[in-house]
């Protein structure tokens, strides 16, 4: 892809950050509790006050700290899912075949669409099994492009090509649009 998803990126890198600091916290408080550090006293309290909390404030916490955690992970989880598997397809019957992998029969598709008036860049992956593939398609546009249009020649155009060389009557497909900051003069 020819521009960076600036926003996943920033994301992946705030829960990195959030994780060291919190694991590094977490790490301090059990060496200073078990003693192999000695900055703080291990007897102290946090937090001096007359009375501790009732019961239930620690079922509460410890509650919430559950639910939290496993949204967190559900999150996290969730920033690994971008693409299908892409995999090997084989054309042919008993007496001859021909594998074909994914990635080189969606190269002219992207080259293609790479091609359209207002296209910065395009990658695409086909991904799933043959008889029950996907296609996710990643357009980078200028700024100004007409996605409406782009939308339109590559719904018509590209992925009906695509489906024929491929002996497929349905292709499901998820297109994403991206808009690049750079902008320049391209001959069609």
């Amino acid at each position: 892809m020819a521009s960076v998803n600036r926003p996943a990126r920033l994301n992946r890198t705030l829960l990195a950050l959030t994780g060291l600091v919190l694991v590094a916290g977490g790490g301090f408080a059990v060496a200073t509790h078990f003693g192999w550090l000695r900055v703080l006293d291990p007897g102290a309290e946090l937090i001096p006050a007359p009375g501790s909390p009732p019961t239930w404030a620690f079922y509460v916490a410890a509650a919430v700290a559950v639910i939290v955690g496993l949204l967190a992970l559900r999150w996290l989880a969730a920033q690994a899912v971008r693409r299908p598997k892409t995999s090997v397809w084989r054309f042919g019957d008993t007496d001859g075949s021909t594998r074909l992998d994914a990635g080189t029969a969606i190269r002219p598709l992207t080259e293609e669409i790479g091609a359209y008036q207002g296209v910065h860049a395009a990658t695409a992956t086909l991904g799933g099994p043959q008889d029950d593939p996907a296609l996710y398609l990643a357009i980078t546009a200028e700024p100004g492009a007409d996605l409406g249009e782009i939308r339109r020649r590559v719904d018509e155009h590209a992925l009906a090509r695509l489906r024929e060389s491929l002996d497929l009557e349905t292709l499901p497909t998820k297109i994403e649009f991206q808009f690049t900051a750079k902008s320049g003069a391209r001959a069609l």
